[in-house]
Order: C-alpha cells, then structure tokens, then sequence
C-alpha cells in the first residue's frame, strides 16, 4: 500500500475509494455529476457496511432490504458500491460510465444494472417511489407475518438531495407516508445547500426540519457529514422509531476534497485533470492511479457477499418453516414473492353475458372485484376518486396504520405522488398496483407513468372520464390531447375499450403484462350494447385492432368493403349505428375496432392489411380527441371526426352532439370519400 494510503485508518480508506473510483469514473467519461458520490460518501458506506440487508450474488433476493438513489444524478457512487460490495459490475464498467451500452449509464436504471432496484433521475420519483416500497413492505407484512416468522421485515433506505425535496411530488408522497406511519423507511438527506444555480438559499430557504415533522416524519440531523459515528447512531435511532418513517439531514460538503468543493463548480461536469490529481492529494490518494482500489479496501466491501449468503440462507429456512406451519399463506407467499400468477385466474374475469348498459369505467370495477379475490397479490386505489374511478376492492377495507393488510390505498388528492408510489409497489416486487384518477389528470401523472413504461414494470393507471363525453365540467376535466401523449410513450399500452367486453380483455392484458405498464382510458358516459354473438369476439383487442362488423349489401349479405369506419371507445357504438345506415344506402361499410394502437403496430403486416387493405382508401377514423396520429391509419385520402380544440360544459350528449358526434355527421362526412 502506498505510504500516503497507511495514515488512513481502514474505514477512511474504503470511504475514499468509494470517493476516487466516483472521481476515476466521471473524468473519464467527461461528463457526470462528482459531488454528492464525494460529499455522500461516507453515509453511503456506513449504510452498506453496516446496515444493508442484500446478497450480490442475487440481487433479487426477496428478504433483502431495498436502496434507492433518488438523487440519481450521482450515479457514480452506487456504481462504486455496487462493484465494491460484489455485484455483476465489472470494473470495466465503470471505466466506461455514460458511454452507449456499457451497465453504467448517466442515471441509474433497474433494467441495465444488477442491484439498481429503482430508475432515478427526474428528481423526486426515487423520494415517492421508496414511499410506495414502504407501502408494499408494509401491507406483506401485515398480510405474512405469524408470531416467530417475520418473513418480511426488511427496511427501504434512499439518499435523496435539496433538489429531490424541492420537488412537488416528494411533499405529495411525503405526506402520504406521514399519514400512513410508514417505519420501514429511513431516508438520508445529502443537505450540501447548492444547487446548479448556487446556493439553494436562492430559492429553498424554508425549515426542511419543520416541515418533515409537521408531516409526520421523525427528523435527525448529523452536523458534520464525516462523522461515522454520528451517521450510524442516527440510523440505528432511525429503525427504532415504528410509527414514523424517518429522514436523516445529513449536513455534507459537495464535491468534499474537490478544489471548488462547497460550490456549485462541484455539482456536475468532470472537474479536469489537475482537479482530479488535486483533489486524490487532498484525499491522501496516489495521483497516478486511476480506478485504484486497495486490496483492503476491497475485502471489507466484499463481505457483503458472505453476509448476503448466510443472510439470505437464514431468511430461507425460516420461509421453509413457515410454509409448513402455515401452508395455505406459506403458498400465497411464494407465489407472491417469486412474481407468479395463481393458476386458473383468468376464469374469474367476468363474462358480461346479458350485461345492462354502463359505462366503461363501470365496467372496470366489476372486473376488478371479479379478479380480487383469485389474484391475491392485485393491490388498488384512487386519488380521492374511488366513487367515480370504481378502482375500489369491495371484499377488503381501506389501508390506513396498522391496517396495512387492506388492499385498497386512499392516495389521497395526490396524482402524482400515487402514480410514482405505485411504480414504486412494483419495484418492491409481487404485488400488482393499479390506480384511478380523471384522465384529464394523466398529465400529472405523466412522469411516473413515462418512467413505469422506461423501467419495464408492470402498474395498471385507470384514467376515467376520458372524453369530451364526461360533459358539465367542461374543458378543464375533458381530456381531448391526452390519448395521443400517452400514445407517445414508448413501451406503453394505451388501451381504449369500447363495451363490457372490451373491458374485460383489457384488463385481462393488463394483468398478463408483467413487464410493461397499461394505460386504461374509460369513460364515464355509457357506451352502446355490442352483441358479441353476432359480432366478431372482443379477444381482437389483443391484437390492437379488429374488423368488428363486416360490410354488407343493402340486403345484409356479406360484401367487400368500400369504407372502413376505424373507432375506439365510446365513438365505437356511433360507428356502429352508421355503418348500419351506410350499409342500407348502398355503401358496403366495416367497423373496426382499434382499442391499442402499441398493439395493433406489432403485429404481421399481413395481418394489418387484413384489416385495413390498402385497396380501401375511403377510411374514416372516429375519436373524441385529437386527431394527431391518426393518419397512419387512414392514409392520404382518409378523414377523422375527432376534437382538435378543447371541450365545452354542458350536458354530455349536447356537447357530443355540438361537436358533431352523431350518425348524420358521420354519414355526410363519410360519403366523402367514397364518391
């Protein structure tokens, strides 16, 4: 070991590593963020060392506790951590931090690195998504745990920063875990008082102390962000507390050792070769070695392995235990914790054989208490909309403290916070989290929900009144360009039903959809009757779009198609009527059904032209939204009924009206295209 490395004792020199390969890593790359790895250093090792329930070698394990960066900027220092302690990243990553395809990309994401549970970047999503952890730990344990087996007892711990605080969704979710006693989380407060603009006294000037304990939260400070001690006595105080989820300020010089180190010159961009070879003799580190790790640092990291494998050895034989003394849960568990479906469920999903008219949203909450009880791990809520959402489980109450076993989340007016704790609950793993709100109000859930589909996790939004349809109010609450933004999300199934039956096969995708989230937009007015035993079988959803009705002559035998009226929702039953007409007026018309363009997209051109031949110009696309996008649908000589400017109040089937949606609009425009 060099000389200047002996006058460290062994826990700076691990501290410091952690420090020099965060330092190594983003001059190499150019770019990246060194200050908090360099000013959170030593929480973070204290944290990992000392505290951090988790098996390298299986970085799924079910018993393990889960971490968050929400501060993901400072990507580095969990690369660090994670090389350090033993998992699947190779030092070779990290030299090629940022770089396309390495493991070790600018922001932290779950799907690329072995041991990132979360993917963290926007600021405030890790915050709220380590809430909606402490909400699925929390209710497994309720649900599990027997005298003698606390088979699920595990903390969530996150770094987060002055920026993740600042963030509206963090209060949102802040206040939802205050209300909820959620002890399980502990969080650790990188306060280094700089943003990129300066000092956060610049704009954050509030008493962030004050304010966490009026939420509900226990708060603790350690002064000096250096002191182990101070760290590790503040933690353990941490997990003592139960009924109040905790966060510890922890006061930190950014970019510590840096020459520019308390300003924002240390937040973010590679500080420059004489900076780096400053800041190691600042450290007490060799200058001329890069990705440099002492071989005693490395052997206290990676004791992590060994611990994680009796730890993780320990948590078995007990489940094993408790699977035989208690069978029936011991089952549940293990389905619930190795991702699985219990067999037969989807004979639960409803039939809808004779159903009266309803609504599509209607529809949705039979569904979901169809399914309740035969998919044990389904877990729901609403931001203060269940009445109108139907998002609401009816054989169980609602969560509150020491209620967590509930299956139903009162969120709380909160539509962001939700949508960011439900992506969160599925991070945790084996639960599946759906939740409600207007769909007007997708826009506030827009980043959790663009982040859900990034991240590949599956989460149901269920976003009713989805249309200018809702009616008295007005164009504040109808949605018309929200279809098409989340239309827009990669890897998002936006799914639109158009009657019972479509619901029912909707939900029965967004259950099966384990690896990406579903996106159901529902309506609150009702939707027309389809005979699915004269029509063609709701399963077509599957596939995106399907012909529903064929075109037929004026006598009603079948015919070739001369226009193709394409609809979706509530306009479906309008299609309908006016095919029926069109038919009788001599113009051969079909109906297709085209309820998720994502899925419609991926299958087999000869598929697509099965439905939408390209001999059939005279296509007409029906939607009470924007037209945007559907072009590639309707082609060149094609049209669309759809709402290019915002809604009106009044009664919904006046302004439907006002807006053209009825069958002479549809037959005027129509006979357009096929002269």
């Amino acid at each position: 070991m060099k000389k200047e490395l002996l006058k460290q004792d062994l826990d700076q020199l691990c501290i410091n590593t952690i420090r020099t390969l965060s330092l190594d890593g983003v001059q190499k790359a150019e770019s990246g963020h060194p200050g908090l790895p360099l000013g959170m250093a030593p929480s973070a090792y204290v944290l990992w060392t000392k505290f951090l329930r988790h098996n390298p070698k299986n970085p799924k394990w079910f018993g393990r506790d889960r971490f968050i960066l929400s501060a993901g900027h400072g990507s580095m220092l969990l690369y660090s951590l994670l090389h350090l302690t033993g998992y699947d990243l190779p030092l070779e990553e990290l030299k090629r931090f940022r770089q396309l395809h390495s493991m070790t990309p600018g922001h932290p994401e779950n799907i690329l690195t072995p041991g990132v549970e979360v993917t963290t970047g926007p600021l405030g999503q890790g915050f709220a998504n380590g809430v909606g952890m402490g909400i699925a730990q929390a209710h497994l344990a309720a649900r599990f745990n027997k005298k003698g087996f606390p088979i699920v007892d595990n903390y969530i711990y996150c770094i987060c920063s002055d920026g993740d605080l600042m963030e509206g969704v963090s209060y949102e979710a802040a206040s939802l875990a205050g209300h909820l006693k959620l002890g399980n989380l502990v969080y650790l407060y990188d306060d280094n008082q700089i943003t990129i603009d300066g000092s956060t006294d610049l704009a954050f000037t509030e008493d962030r102390t004050m304010r966490f304990e009026a939420a509900g939260w226990h708060v603790s400070e350690v002064a000096d962000g250096n002191d182990l001690k101070a760290i590790e006595k503040a933690i353990k105080d941490a997990q003592k507390v139960k009924d109040k989820p905790s966060i510890i300020r922890v006061h930190t010089i950014i970019g510590f050792g840096m020459p520019k180190q308390g300003t924002s010159k240390a937040h973010s961009d590679a500080p420059g070769e004489e900076a780096v070879r400053e800041t190691k003799r600042n450290l007490g580190w060799p200058e001329d070695k890069f990705f440099y790790i002492p071989k005693e640092a490395l052997a206290v990291f990676r004791q992590a392995v060994k611990n994680g494998a009796v730890q993780e050895k320990e948590w078995d034989a007990m489940v094993k235990k408790y699977e035989k003394a208690e069978p029936e849960a011991g089952a549940v568990f293990k389905m619930i914790r190795t991702s699985s479906m219990p067999d037969g469920w989807e004979k639960s999903l409803p039939k809808f054989d004779g159903v009266a008219a309803a609504a599509t949203r209607s529809y949705s909450g039979d569904v979901i208490n169809a399914v309740a009880d035969a998919i044990p791990q389904l877990i729901g809520g609403s931001a203060d909309l269940k009445p109108s959402n139907n998002t609401y489980i009816n054989s169980s109450g609602g969560m509150q403290y020491k209620q967590y076993e509930n299956r139903n989340i009162h969120y709380g007016i909160r539509e962001h916070g939700m949508a960011s704790a439900m992506n969160g609950i599925a991070f945790y793993g084996g639960l599946i989290p759906f939740g409600g709100t207007f769909m007007t109000f997708s826009d506030y859930n827009r980043p959790a929900v663009r982040l859900a589909a990034l991240s590949k996790i599956q989460v149901i939004f269920v976003f009713t009144h989805d249309s200018i349809g809702l009616g008295e109010d007005g164009p504040t609450h109808q949605p018309v360009e929200h279809l098409a933004a989340m239309r827009a999300i990669p890897d998002l199934a936006v799914i639109r039903p158009c009657d019972a039956h479509e619901t029912r096969e909707a939900w029965r995708s967004a259950l099966k959809s384990s690896n990406a989230p579903t996106f159901l937009a529902l309506s609150r007015q009702k939707v027309a009757l389809i005979d699915r035993k004269k029509y063609a079988d709701a399963k077509g959803l599957h596939k995106g779009a399907y012909i529903l009705a064929e075109a037929e002559t004026k006598a009603g035998k079948p015919a070739a198609p001369k226009l193709i009226i394409i609809a979706t929702g509530t306009e479906v039953g309008l299609a309908m009527e006016a095919r029926e007409k069109l038919n009788l007026d001599g113009t051969p018309t079909r109906v297709v059904s085209m309820p998720c363009w994502k899925f419609f997209d991926a299958q087999p051109d000869k598929y697509k032209e099965e439905v939408l031949p390209a001999r059939v110009t005279g296509r007409f696309a029906i939607e009470a939204g924007v037209s945007q996008g559907w072009h590639k649908y309707i082609g060149d000589h094609g049209d669309t009924l759809c709402v290019d400017r915002f809604g009106a109040s009044g009664k919904g089937e006046d302004v439907l009206k006002d807006y053209g949606f009825t069958v002479d609009n549809v037959i005027k425009k129509a006979a357009k295209l096929v002269k």
